[in-house]
């Protein structure tokens, strides 16, 4: 069963857009994927989506959404990119930050760097999520008459 998973940053143009398109392409069992920005910029930057595009993964429908967007329904889980403390309204649900450059209106050399980065964390939050899921049932092996034996011991 996936976890929702909010990815917040300021704008929601990059970092946590590229979360997001990285926990959808990898994490899809584990995280349902979502992101949103504390103040949503107009669009995604047109850098994050080259770079992303460069590992195979499309933002082009992607587009900044507001906190309140993203909050519906709950997650589970919400990972601060932000560099700002979360908002009171948000107390209470579990999080972690990541410190993470912002790379708004830097080159794409930096947006790779960061891209990098962003898909290192990602990979690292799947993997414990994924430890953290029971695993399925192993049916029992019936012995070689086909029934179960019990071993009765004395008490006392």
């Amino acid at each position: 069963m996936s976890q929702r998973v909010l990815f917040l940053c300021v704008g929601n143009s990059c970092r946590s857009q590229m979360a997001e398109g990285f926990a959808r392409a990898y994490g899809h069992d584990v995280i349902d994927a979502v992101s949103g920005g504390l103040s949503p910029a107009m669009l995604v930057d047109p850098s994050t989506k080259l770079v992303m595009g460069e590992r195979g993964i499309s933002l082009e429908s992607h587009f900044p959404k507001t906190l309140g967007e993203a909050l519906t329904p709950v997650p589970m889980l919400i990972v601060n990119i932000s560099g700002t403390p979360l908002p009171h309204f948000a107390v209470g649900i579990p999080s972690e930050a990541w410190r993470v450059r912002d790379p708004v209106g830097e080159v794409s050399a930096v947006h790779r760097e960061v891209r990098d980065e962003v898909e290192g964390l990602v990979m690292n939050l799947i993997l414990r999520l994924r430890q953290k899921k029971p695993a399925p049932p192993t049916p029992s092996a019936p012995d070689a008459g086909g029934a179960k034996r019990f071993k009765f011991g004395r008490m006392g």
